[in-house]
C-alpha cells in the first residue's frame, strides 16, 4: 500500500461525525462481561454477539471502522460471510488488535509492558490478506505511589513505535494507544502530568522509528480524575485539560485522535468528547471516539444472549453510535439522548 493510501485510510477513520467501534475484547474480558449477564462464555456466543453488532442497519452512518479480535477476523457472520468482507462491503473499515496484552514489567511492581512484537511482521501481513486495513496496540500506564516509572513509560513508548512502523510497512494504519488508567484516587492535575509525559515520550519514539504521522491515529485516554478521587473534575475541566494536553504533545500532521472511554459511563464519555468541540479552540486534527464498553454495554445487556432480542439490541447500539457521532461534532445532548 502506498503512503497516499495510508493517509486516505487514516483520514477516513476520523471522518467528521464518525468514530471507531472497539469490539476487540479478549476472551477473558468478553467472558467476564458475558458471565455478569448470564450469557454462555463460548465461541459461538461471541460470534453471535459480534454478528449482532456489525449487522446493525445504519451503523456506518456513525462508525468508520471496527477493531476486531484475532478470533473474529477469522470467523464468518452467521450467514457465512467473513467479518472483514461484510464490514468493507457495508462502509466500515476492518481493523485488528495485534498486541499480546499487558504483562508485568520486570523489576517494577504494579507496572506493565505490552508484549507481542515477536512475529508481528508475519501476523500483520496475514491480517492484511484477511482484509484488515488498520491495527491497534494498547499500552497501559498506571498512576500510583511513585509510579509510573520512567522505565515503564519508555518501554511502552518504544513498543508502540516499533509496532506502528511495522504496521505501516505492511500497509496497515496503526492506532497508537498509550492509556493512562483511571483507576486510583489521583487528581486531574496528576492525570495531566502523567498523560502529557506519556504522550510526549511516545511521539518521540514514533519519530525515532520514522513513523508517518499522517498515516496513524492516536487513541489516548482523557485527562480525568481517578475514579476513586475524593473530588472529581467537571465535564468542562476534563475537556479543557485534555485538549491542552493534546495541543502540547500531538503533531498537527496527525489526522485524528480517537479517544478510548477507559471506564467512563456512557454519558460521561459522550459529554466529555462533546465539550471538547465547544471550547472555541481551532483544533489541527479531528477529535472522535474509539469506544468499546461505552458503545456496547447497553446493547449487550439488551441482547442478553437471546436471538429474539437482536433487533432491540441493535436499536440501542445505533442510538449510542448516533449520540457519539453527534458528540464528535459538538452536537450531543445527554437530555436529548435520554428522551430518545
Amino acid at each position: 500500500m502506498s503512503v497516499e493510501e495510508l493517509k486516505q485510510i487514516a483520514k477516513a477513520m476520523v471522518a467528521p461525525g464518525k468514530g471507531i467501534l472497539a469490539m476487540d475484547e479478549s476472551h477473558p474480558t468478553c467472558g467476564k462481561r458475558f458471565k455478569a449477564l448470564g450469557i454462555p462464555e463460548t465461541e459461538e456466543m461471541r460470534q453471535a454477539y459480534r454478528d449482532m453488532l456489525v449487522t446493525t442497519e445504519g451503523l456506518s452512518d456513525y462508525i468508520s471502522g471496527a477493531i476486531l479480535f484475532d478470533e473474529t477476523i477469522h470467523q464468518t457472520l452467521l450467514d457465512g460471510t467473513p467479518f472483514p468482507k461484510y464490514l468493507s462491503e457495508n462502509g466500515i473499515i476492518p481493523g485488528i488488535k495485534v498486541d499480546a496484552g499487558a504483562h508485568p514489567l520486570a523489576g517494577h511492581d504494579d507496572e506493565k509492558v505490552t508484549e507481542g512484537l515477536d512475529g508481528l511482521r508475519t501476523r500483520l501481513n496475514e491480517y492484511y490478506d484477511l482484509g484488515a486495513r488498520f491495527s491497534k496496540w494498547r499500552a497501559v500506564i498506571t498512576i500510583g505511589d511513585d509510579i509510573p516509572s520512567w522505565a515503564c513509560i519508555e518501554a511502552n513508548a518504544h513498543a508502540l513505535a516499533r509496532y506502528a512502523k511495522l504496521s505501516q510497512e505492511a500497509g496497515i494504519v496503526p492506532i497508537v494507544e498509550p492509556e493512562v488508567l483511571m483507576d486510583g484516587t489521583h487528581s486531574i492535575e496528576r492525570s495531566y502530568e502523567v498523560t502529557e509525559l506519556a504522550q510526549r515520550i511516545t511521539f518521540q519514539h514514533l519519530r525515532n522509528q520514522g513513523v508517518l504521522m499522517e498515516g496513524m491515529i492516536l487513541k489516548p485516554s482523557m485527562v480525568i480524575s481517578g475514579v476513586s478521587a475524593s473530588s472529581r473534575a467537571d465535564v468542562e475541566t476534563v475537556a479543557r485539560e485534555t485538549v491542552r494536553c493534546l495541543m502540547n504533545t500531538v503533531p498537527a500532521t496527525v489526522p485524528g485522535i480517537a479517544f478510548l472511554s477507559g471506564g467512563q459511563s456512557d454519558e460521561e464519555a459522550s459529554s466529555h468528547l462533546n465539550a471538547m468541540h465547544n471550547l472555541g479552540i481551532d483544533l489541527p486534527w479531528g477529535l472522535t471516539f474509539s469506544y468499546g464498553r461505552a458503545l456496547q454495554h447497553a446493547s449487550m445487556t439488551a441482547w442478553g444472549g437471546d436471538s429474539a432480542n437482536v433487533s432491540a439490541a441493535q436499536k440501542v447500539l445505533l442510538q449510542r453510535a448516533r449520540s457519539n457521532g453527534k458528540a464528535a461534532l459538538g452536537d450531543y445532548s445527554a437530555d436529548a439522548e435520554k428522551a430518545a
